[in-house]
């Protein structure tokens, strides 16, 4: 999908229109149990940040708010869901840049269109992914692992959380840069993922620091490389995709928050404040930011809208570069 002044516009008056057969008052809204679907299963960070959030946002609202895992098919399930959901602020969806900024260039058609099924609220964190690998693997970074897998070539295997996933579209691009031959093993999310790694079911792997930090100190994994600018706090032996010689490995990825597209503005404006309030309370940076090596957001709903539209770009680029496909 190109990104065009057109597409902009078109996403930014997705994010201020206000449906009429559901416009209600903030002092109204809401008044029934909300729905956050989620397009992953339970357990992995996106899960996890989502479940806090909707704690939190019950407590603040005085209403039920649940989560809904609906994982599958590179999040298109959940994300087919919400889109055909009424916009009437009461089913939401957290998912990441799969849904709305890397399947449109990896699948020749979508139940769905990113740009105007979805009213972007908040992007919430950004999550700097680390290249993991099994300690029967002998490499101890990047150099090393390219060279054994180019002298064992598709002797390794690794996983992502799916087809079109980060991690998927990652390793495609690394293999291409390298010349690597890797074989892809998708599974459902980062809870299957990681342990198959630890198992030795495949050799290697893509997460978070939350899901692997304690597996890496204690030996059962190792953290070849980083994503993001600088290194982890939490592993600062690890190197960055940068340093070690790969700056376009698509290496870190987004958790955001949406509404079906026509959910009124005011409705919109505030989950907006309400959820970006929570996301900047010290006791949550601390133990759901600072502790999960996140990077906190908080952005507006047009300052999002923006930022997918480059998303969307630096995807596509990513996507005929690696020549990654999903059919």
């Amino acid at each position: 999908m190109s990104v065009s002044k057109t597409s902009l516009a078109a996403l930014l008056l997705t994010c201020g229109a206000i449906s009429a057969a559901f416009a209600q008052s903030t002092a109204t809204y809401p008044s029934k149990a909300i729905r956050i679907v989620v397009p992953y299963p339970a357990g992995g960070g996106i899960d996890v940040i989502s479940r806090v959030i909707g704690e939190r946002l019950s407590r603040r609202l005085g209403q039920p708010v649940l989560v809904d895992n609906k994982p599958g098919a590179g999040t298109i399930l959940a994300a087919e869901l919400v889109a055909k959901a009424p916009a009437d602020g009461y089913t939401l969806m957290v998912t990441s840049d799969s849904t709305l900024t890397i399947n449109q260039h990896l699948y020749a058609k979508l139940p769905y269109d990113p740009v105007k099924d979805f009213a972007p609220i908040t992007q919430l964190v950004l999550l700097n992914q680390l290249l993991l690998a099994n300690p029967a693997v002998p490499a101890n970074n990047l150099k090393e692992l390219v060279a054994y897998a180019k002298a064992n070539p598709g002797k390794l295997n690794y996983a992502s959380y799916g087809s079109g996933s980060q991690p998927h579209l990652a390793m495609e691009m690394l293999k291409v840069q390298t010349g690597m031959d890797i074989v892809h093993v998708p599974y459902k999310g980062i809870p299957q993922a990681v342990p198959a790694a630890l198992a030795g079911e495949v050799q290697l792997t893509f997460s978070g620091a939350a899901s692997s930090q304690a597996f890496i100190k204690s030996g059962k994994l190792k953290a070849l490389a980083v994503g993001g600018k600088s290194r982890m706090a939490l592993l600062p032996d690890v190197p960055t995709f940068a340093e070690s010689g790969f700056p376009d490995v698509p290496s870190n990825a987004w958790f955001g928050l949406f509404a079906p597209a026509g959910t009124p503005q005011d409705i919109i404006l505030k989950l907006h404040a309400e959820v970006t309030h929570i996301l900047k309370e010290p006791e949550f940076i601390q133990k759901e930011i600072a502790a999960k090596t996140y990077e906190l957001v908080a952005s507006t709903p047009q300052a999002f809208a923006e930022f997918l539209l480059a998303d969307s770009a630096r995807n596509a680029r990513a996507v005929k570069i690696s020549g990654a496909k999903v059919e």
